[in-house]
């Protein structure tokens, strides 16, 4: 029987009682939500494997954002490491494999189940053809938009196609004495969404991956110098809320809900956690709602309909029983997708679920993900940790001004020089 994890600070006393019953117990560490709904939701997928699996206990435990990044290393590296954690894959994941912290599952899996998993999303839980963990649904970062403040300030949001619209637009919404976005400076990742979707548009795919090859272009070649500029044409409008350095994700997140800017730069699955963590706990309605994509550079077309996000999944640590993988294939299921799809709680991944969509922020994500011609997942997961962290810090220094672009871009490299 494994040991529950609760060197992370919380409590499972009653956790553990539960445990000493059971022959097997999958521990689940995971990002906090925000979401009730899906906390339930997982729950049930729990307590359905518990039902089917006499002798097996499923435990999902929640940690916040930031300290869920900053205590993992330190989990996987304890007899306290969890059985199966939520892990955004990339580089990250693959440097996690390379220290032994991962189990290959590749033998565990059933092949009709990994036939209903696109291959691609489980080559971003792959490290050398070795399957260390699966995925359970793709995102999409995209500015969701207060309709009613647009409105009031005169900016249609479904004509702002390029950055030099969306700057102006910025400037008309903020003439008519309305904050044009919100953001949680504080927690710095939700900054590298603008630089790295600026770079994606300079550079496409090619920029991105020739940057970490050892003979290609590197992060300081023109797209990573140009997103940075780029973005600080933005910031010079000074668009964002008075104290945004200050302000975490969570925060930023129900701000947006109570109506306190017109834009909010954040992946799709900010839909019921921005609700939830509004001061009414309703947050925007749906007629109240829209999604716009990230805009183009005018005269730029490399990554021109390149998307950028996620695809989320679970890893599973080397000490996890044979059992977590079971436990992932059951969760992951065609019916466990079709669920979350009709409950507007994620976008499955798992194929021919996506007709279950009735929300129809997700349709539009949906129909996105699959006209793109490449889908990036967020650059301070896919360059690995101390790379990602570098990323995060240079987005919030070009954001605060208190760095050049060409800075930004030379301590990118230097970090993955260093790596």
């Amino acid at each position: 029987m494994k040991h529950m994890f609760g060197a992370v600070g919380i409590a499972v006393c009653s956790l553990c009682t539960v445990a000493a019953q059971a022959d097997t117990t999958i521990n689940i560490l995971r990002v906090e939500t925000g979401d009730p709904a899906q906390k339930a939701y997982l729950s049930t997928i729990g307590k359905d494997y518990e039902a089917s699996h006499p002798g097996v206990k499923v435990n999902f435990e929640y940690l916040a954002n930031e300290a869920y990044k900053s205590k993992l290393p330190t989990l996987l590296q304890s007899d306290a490491a969890p059985d199966i954690f939520y892990s955004w894959g990339g580089q990250t994941l693959a440097d996690q494999a390379k220290a032994g912290f991962l189990k290959d599952i590749s033998g565990l899996l059933n092949s009709d189940f990994l036939d209903t998993v696109p291959k691609s999303a489980v080559n971003a839980y792959s490290v050398e053809d070795k399957i260390y963990g699966l995925p359970i649904y793709a995102t999409e970062v995209v500015f969701w938009v207060n309709t009613d403040l647009t409105a009031k300030a005169g900016v249609d949001h479904t004509q702002i196609k390029t950055w030099d619209d969306f700057l102006k637009a910025v400037q008309k919404i903020k003439d008519a004495g309305i904050t044009p976005i919100v953001a949680g400076g504080k927690d710095k990742w939700p900054l590298h969404f603008y630089w790295a979707y600026l770079a994606l548009r300079y550079g496409g795919a090619d920029a991105i991956n020739e940057a970490m090859q050892d003979d290609g272009e590197n992060f300081e070649s023109e797209p990573f110098v140009n997103a940075g500029r780029t973005f600080q044409e933005l910031v010079k409008l000074e668009p964002f809320q008075s104290g945004m350095m200050g302000t975490s994700y969570e925060q930023a997140s129900g701000m947006f809900g109570d109506g306190a800017a017109a834009f909010h730069l954040m992946g799709d699955w900010d839909y019921l956690p921005s609700r939830a963590r509004s001061q009414s706990g309703k947050g925007l309605s749906d007629d109240q709602l829209a999604i716009m994509p990230f805009p183009m550079i005018d005269g730029d077309e490399a990554g021109a309909d390149a998307t950028f996000g996620g695809i989320n999944g679970w890893a599973v640590s080397h000490n996890a029983p044979d059992e977590a993988a079971d436990f992932l294939q059951h969760m992951i299921s065609a019916k466990y997708q079709r669920e979350a799809a009709k409950a507007g709680i994620f976008i499955p991944i798992v194929k021919g679920s996506d007709d279950a969509i009735n929300n129809p922020f997700f349709k539009q994500v949906a129909r996105d993900l699959s006209e793109t011609s490449y889908h990036q997942i967020f650059l301070d997961q896919y360059l690995g940790a101390s790379v990602g962290a570098t990323v995060n810090d240079i987005s919030a220094d070009l954001a605060q001004e208190v760095i050049t672009p060409e800075e930004a871009a030379a301590q990118i490299q230097e970090a993955w020089d260093f790596q």
